[in-house]
């Protein structure tokens, strides 16, 4: 397909290239703003004929049905060319927004991604930064001339700082050259359009594979750590996990894979951080998962060990309650095929959050030592037992535990479909994954919720 039949010229400015290239058999929009053989600089400031050029081809991604990928280095709107410049900038921002939910983008950050531009990378739905770029609202100067302290520019933005405690990035890498190939990487397992479907992989792995090692991962002490993350790669495909914002509230994890070739989104409570437990930034993270796998057609598998929400006056007083209602709508609106394997602890509200059959998952499945209840016999204890003697706290402990702590309460009153064995708990997603395969959900004709942002 030529780059003219599509509505926009490449090279209008040399500045700027936008074209159309075959990634893995697909036609994909792929903009660089900064010529590649500038030996100089690839930073290049957006006037108002580039954002034209960049806004041009964001809306063809979008009209036609192909993904997007920019590669962005730009240190904010041009200053020379004033208002013209900073209206180009909106046009194109408001062309990226129009994305949104139709089309995946991907943005490329390899050089600065200041001021304006760096608010796209908020609106992308995934963006690949490499290790010398940077991004921020307002730069060093601006922070020194307002609060007196002196900053770096990498201190206040950089790569790494932004992935440790904004979540902007979804990967940082080493260069330019391992960012466009990451791109293409997080392509492969992505549709080209809310219209279609993921593209299949190779699927060289049997779906009925025995994983008892998934299992044996799990201490035998309830509040000992693991890698949850060696959990979900025993399940799914062999060698197709891929961790996104891994840096960012690490005590939940979001990851794309592959199930029977089928590309999938996981979302897990990582005991290894935090316990487990959902705090502001966990539920920030795994929410705007849930709602872009939700919005591009990826199944759902969610993996479950949480003691529940954080504690703490400064997450309440941060918006805890709001910010976790944000997890319950992503998932409360979830339509893809939904997949949840409690593995070992469900306590009180983040039993219900983390796609509980409350929340409208399809499959509910526990292993045989899963803990399903409203909290642990030594919370309750705590709460029931106040005035107790040691003796009789440790009777009822020892009782709540046996009555209680088990999947087969809940799964005698239908919250949890099935109590598996580790070992066949690939082969029962799969089955479940298959069942669901032409799941659609008739949606309530409205033009948005009132999302809990």
């Amino acid at each position: 397909m030529s780059v003219a039949a599509l509505g926009f010229r490449r090279g209008m400015t040399a500045a700027v290239t936008a074209d159309v290239r075959v990634v893995d058999d697909r036609n994909v929009i792929w903009v660089e703003l900064g010529a590649e053989s500038d030996s100089t600089s690839r930073s290049v400031p957006l006037s108002s004929t580039i954002s034209a050029v960049v806004e041009q081809a964001v809306e063809t991604a979008r009209i036609e049905g192909m993904p997007l990928v920019f590669v962005l280095a730009s240190p904010g709107a041009d200053i020379v060319e004033g208002l013209a410049a900073l209206e180009g900038w909106g046009r194109l921002a408001k062309a990226l927004v129009d994305c949104s939910g139709i089309v995946p983008t991907v943005l490329v950050v390899d050089g600065p991604a200041v001021s304006g531009p760096a608010l796209l990378l908020g609106v992308a739905d995934l963006v690949v930064m490499t290790e010398a770029s940077y991004g921020f609202v307002n730069g060093p100067t601006m922070v020194e001339e307002f609060t007196g302290v002196r900053i770096t520019a990498n201190e206040l933005g950089g790569a790494r700082e932004l992935a440790r405690h904004t979540g902007v990035p979804s990967l940082v890498v080493a260069d330019r050259e391992t960012a466009l190939a990451t791109a293409r990487d997080l392509l492969a397992y992505l549709p080209s359009s809310v219209d279609e479907d993921p593209p299949r992989w190779p699927a060289d792995d049997p779906v009925d594979r025995a994983c008892p090692e998934a299992g044996e991962l799990i201490p035998a002490s309830s509040t000992g750590s693991y890698d949850v993350r060696q959990v979900a790669a025993a399940i799914v495909d062999a060698d197709s996990l891929l961790e996104i914002r891994e840096h960012w509230a690490p005590n939940v994890v979001t990851a794309f894979a592959t199930f029977g070739g089928q590309p999938i989104g996981i979302v897990a409570n990582q005991p290894l951080a935090l316990a487990g437990t959902l705090d502001i930034p966990a539920s920030q993270k795994a929410a705007r998962f849930v709602a872009f796998c939700d919005a591009f057609n990826l199944p759902l598998l969610t993996l479950v060990d949480t003691p529940g929400f954080y504690p703490g006056k400064d997450l309440e007083w941060r918006g805890m309650i709001r910010h976790g209602a944000q997890l319950v709508f992503a998932y409360a609106r979830a339509t893809v095929p939904r997949v949840c394997v409690i593995l070992r602890k469900s306590y009180g509200g983040a039993y219900i959050v983390m796609d509980s059959k409350t929340m409208g998952n399809d499959v509910c499945l526990a292993w045989p030592w899963a803990e399903l209840a409203v909290m642990g016999a030594g919370q309750a204890a705590a709460i029931l037992q106040r005035r107790a003697t040691p003796e009789e706290r440790a009777a009822f402990e020892a009782d709540y535990a046996e009555r209680l702590l088990n999947p087969y309460v809940a799964a005698d009153r239908g919250y949890v479909d099935a109590v598996v064995e580790p070992a066949d708990t690939r082969r029962v997603i799969g089955h479940a994954l298959e069942a669901l395969a032409d799941k659609r959900e008739r949606l309530q004709a409205r033009k948005h919720g009132n999302e809990p942002l």
